[in-house]
């Protein structure tokens, strides 16, 4: 397709502008860088290594980038008793608890909303409280993923457990994310 120009003799000796042509070699240009990066498998994270700093490279962040981990993890075993949780939930500063077998599988987790609904029993313990089956997420998953599953579940929340083999190696909380800049 080419432009007619109201003041051929000035713009171009035709009096027509490319502009197919021009936006035909753009396609073919990112084309070629595509297929190259397929071939040489180019991936997310070399493109995050060169490019750290930009809002691309901030959207690659990966979970184990700004996940919270070792004595900072706020776990108690099944047989804690609620005010204890409590005291461990408050400690750490997440909102939530982690309930982790002797093997140290997350089996569970008590947020703040799960003592608020149990409040009226301070007899029971972590096991009789907790959700079963918490949403996890693995080390290497990227940030944006962790927000989307906190933000887009049917019931938001602000804390999330990094797991590998069933096991705690982290937490990640709501405002870690966009600290880091990924919204």
């Amino acid at each position: 397709m080419l432009l007619l120009l109201p003041r051929a003799a000035e713009a171009c000796p035709l009096g027509l502008a490319p502009t197919t042509s021009t936006t035909m070699m753009l396609a073919l240009g990112d084309a070629i860088a595509i297929a190259l990066l397929q071939r040489r498998g180019f991936s997310t994270s070399d493109f995050q290594v060169l490019h750290p700093g930009g809002q691309i490279g901030r959207k690659l962040l990966k979970v184990a980038d700004i996940m919270h981990s070792g004595d900072s993890l706020p776990l108690v075993p099944p047989t804690t008793s609620i005010k204890e949780t409590v005291l461990a939930m408050t400690a750490k500063g997440f909102g939530c608890a982690g309930i982790v077998d002797r093997d140290g599988t997350l089996i569970g987790i008590i947020t703040d909303g799960d003592l608020r609904r149990h409040w009226s029993d301070n007899s029971q313990t972590a096991v009789d409280v907790m959700t079963r089956q918490p949403k996890t997420i693995r080390p290497h998953a990227l940030a944006q993923e962790a927000l989307a599953m906190m933000n887009l579940s049917e019931r938001p929340f602000t804390a999330l457990f990094v797991v590998e083999d069933g096991r705690p190696v982290g937490i990640v909380n709501v405002h870690d994310v966009l600290r880091a800049g990924v919204a």
